[in-house]
């Protein structure tokens, strides 16, 4: 009995412990992709890291707002099989989203959430890296004038050194397109 008992607890302990292989640790402070992840977790993994950033917001009547400093993080989490991103903002309004890939739609799900407020369920958006390199994500959303459309957030000009993003309301067809959030990343140097 004592060494079923002892079996039980390896086996247990080694299993544990493979539950986490691929989490941020010391070493790896942002996690690892788990190889038997969706290969489109690559997708992000130019972001994986810390960015120094600047976010603007549009003004209520359309001029930018007055650039906010902020650290954009990516890392992954659920053993390497998402990732999840926390933005920290001079402004003291802190976000982040988890980003799921689902190999049945092909697509990314992205849930978000703030710290300006608690909502009983996240905003989400989905989308897919496009064959230029943007990542570009959607999520319906009326125009304060009831028009049909959606909210699209793109990451841009993806590279080693950093990274573009933009949120923009765009109708339908993609022809009016009216830019409300715009920020840019540089990555540290190594």
């Amino acid at each position: 009995m004592k060494t079923l008992a002892t079996l039980f607890f390896i086996l247990l302990t080694t299993l544990s412990y493979a539950q986490h292989d691929y989490e941020p640790s010391a070493e790896n402070p942002f996690g690892l992709r788990n190889p038997d992840a969706p290969e489109q977790l690559d997708d992000f993994k130019p972001l994986i890291g810390e960015c120094a950033c600047i976010s603007e917001r549009k003004n209520p009547d359309g001029t930018w707002a007055e650039p906010i400093a902020m650290t954009w993080t990516f890392k992954y989490i659920m053993n390497g099989t998402a990732i999840q991103d926390e933005t920290i903002k001079a402004d003291e309004i802190h976000s982040g989203s988890i980003r799921q890939f689902n190999a049945d739609s092909l697509k990314w799900y992205v849930h978000y959430y703030t710290s300006a407020s608690a909502t009983p369920s996240l905003s989400s958006w989905e989308g897919t890296k496009k064959e230029d390199g943007k990542i570009v994500l959607y999520k319906p959303q009326r125009a304060p004038n009831g028009m049909d459309g959606f909210s699209r957030l793109t990451f841009y000009d993806i590279s080693k050194s950093g990274y573009q993003w933009i949120g923009e309301w765009v109708d339908p067809l993609e022809t009016v397109v009216f830019p409300f959030w715009r920020i840019s990343c540089t990555k540290p140097e190594n």
